[in-house]
């Protein structure tokens, strides 16, 4: 993920300094995520049938492949931005199957369903470290050597996860499955997801956020550059600034030993992230920038670890991988719609008026989602409770409505 991180502000640094243009930024990264929108729900059935183990060391080895690709074009003089939109496309194609059955292949490691939210809220702290190396390792090697080495780094990290995927040995969960035409079980995926609330929820919630919060990071090298007047340094330190935020938040939440009250979290940091990000849209100082960020890094990771824990616990083993191809669908896949509004918006109203927007969607979720919490507590208890995550105890449901109490 450090490698990654170094890819995205690297790529994202290359295309503005090719083409001068908020659109094109916008453009790139429609390209690189677009792919999860379509095909995310066709490779839920497939991670449902076959081995995740094996899917995740096909699409890390075409990832390698993909991020040598860009540093050979690179550092030979040929890259042009029309190779950065191709090979943005294998990687979103790529990554319509990746990041699904990554996502399900966390319950096949994890031996106490109990632990699932601490693991998941780990995983966050983890990317997030790198979140917070990558963008200011590649703010240094942007300035020293240029963006193909930058490229060249990242294929080499792959070589580590690779490694680590062969020495793994995978205890599969066993569940009964009768395989159908793959568009009888996208429908039943489907009818399971967005038919039982908290889960449709969660999605739409998460579909309208990626759409609107996450395009601060698209238009990140428009602020480094035009607003605060700063480099390649000045964008790797920014984006290390909301990763030391989401590394906190993704520790907090790793610290937590129930999965209670996660709900109330979302709906928290929603507000946070939505005052912190109109903050930062019309800073012009870099110190309270990169203050203001790391705040917003905190929002912005609990929502998206929060989100992920509710989904994958109260979600049945046999639907997991469809499930979580819609979650795929709702957080990567609305992203680039978003980044190419943003993009357009960019260019016509300006940075600035186009992240407040963003905020202000951000507040908006908020509200709805603690307005729905009452609701979404009552359907979710007894599934909790039918899991094990809340002690089933002779009292009943009402005891355990008392435990759920004591821990929000």
């Amino acid at each position: 993920m450090t490698g990654t991180w170094i890819q995205i502000v690297a790529m994202s640094w290359l295309v503005y300094r090719l083409t001068d243009s908020a659109f094109m930024l916008g453009l790139v990264t429609f390209l690189s995520q677009v792919p999860s929108f379509f095909l995310s729900p066709f490779a839920g059935v497939y991670i449902d049938r076959w081995n995740k183990h094996r899917i995740l060391m096909v699409t890390q080895t075409i990832a390698m492949l993909q991020a040598f690709t860009l540093a050979v074009l690179t550092l030979t003089g040929f890259i042009q931005v029309w190779h950065i939109m191709l090979l943005s496309i294998i990687l979103g194609l790529t990554n319509a199957f990746d990041m699904p059955v990554r996502h399900a292949f966390v319950i096949e490691i994890i031996e106490d369903r109990k632990d699932l939210g601490n693991a998941i809220a780990l995983n966050s702290s983890l990317v997030n470290i790198s979140r917070l190396i990558g963008p200011a390792v590649a703010g240094i090697i942007i300035a020293k050597f240029g963006e193909g080495i930058c490229f060249m780094v990242n294929g080499i990290t792959f070589v580590a996860v690779i490694i680590a995927l062969l020495f793994m040995r995978i205890r599969r969960i066993e569940t009964l499955i009768v395989h159908r035409h793959i568009f009888s079980e996208l429908k039943d995926g489907f009818k399971y997801s967005f038919g039982f609330p908290p889960i449709r929820d969660m999605l739409i919630l998460l579909a309208v956020l990626s759409f609107a919060i996450m395009q601060y990071t698209v238009l990140m090298p428009l602020f480094a550059r035009d607003i605060l007047d700063g480099g390649s340094d000045t964008l790797g330190y920014l984006m290390a600034s909301t990763g030391i935020g989401a590394l906190i938040g993704g520790i907090y939440l790793a610290s937590r030993k129930s999965v209670l009250g996660l709900g109330k979290i979302m709906a928290i940091s929603s507000f946070l992230f939505g005052v912190t990000i109109i903050i930062f849209a019309f800073s012009k100082n870099f110190i309270l920038s990169m203050a203001i960020l790391l705040l917003a890094g905190i929002g912005f990771i609990a929502i998206i670890a929060a989100s992920n824990t509710i989904v994958q616990t109260i979600t049945d083993d046999d639907k997991r991988g469809r499930v979580m191809s819609f979650y795929t669908m709702a957080f990567m896949g609305m992203a680039p719609f978003g980044s190419l509004v943003a993009g357009a918006m960019a260019d016509r109203i300006g940075g600035p008026l186009t992240i407040m927007i963003s905020g202000i969607i951000s507040l908006i979720c908020g509200v709805i989602l603690m307005l729905r919490l009452p609701e979404l507590r009552k359907i979710t208890r007894p599934v909790y409770i039918k899991k094990g995550i809340i002690p089933e105890v002779a009292e009943g449901l009402q005891v355990a409505a008392d435990y759920e109490g004591s821990h929000e």
